[in-house]
């Protein structure tokens, strides 16, 4: 059977897109010919990482790409540190963001002291 390119999301939050070489019952893959994609809005970077094993505990999902899908996007390709400060900057917003909705939920009787870890 033949897969082809799958895009897998990790529970830390990194992309990768590779091809399928193995996976088994517990859901570990075994990626070749992998990149890490950092997108940012309508723009991405890729960094090549080789050869990469997942192990399926750190996995939340995997699909098979579509490769004319992918091309038909609106997205750039931009430098890997360009992508990478995009990026930043979403993730400072967003957290500004979330201070902002949790005072307003802690002014009116919701507890937002819960832990921040990566637990489900």
């Amino acid at each position: 059977m033949y897969i082809g390119r799958v895009l897998s999301v990790l529970r830390d939050g990194r992309t990768l897109i590779g091809l399928l070489r193995s996976y088994d019952q517990f859901g570990n893959l075994v990626l070749q010919d992998t990149v890490e994609r950092i997108a940012a809005g309508d723009c991405y970077s890729d960094i090549d990482r080789g050869i990469f094993i997942v192990r399926g505990e750190n996995l939340v999902m995997v699909g098979v790409l579509d490769g004319d899908a992918e091309d038909a996007l609106p997205l750039r390709e931009v430098p890997v540190d360009d992508a990478l400060n995009m990026q930043r900057m979403y993730l400072d917003s967003r957290l500004a963001r979330e201070r902002v909705e949790n005072s307003v939920l802690h002014a009116i009787g919701f507890s937002t002291d819960a832990p921040q870890d990566d637990t489900y």
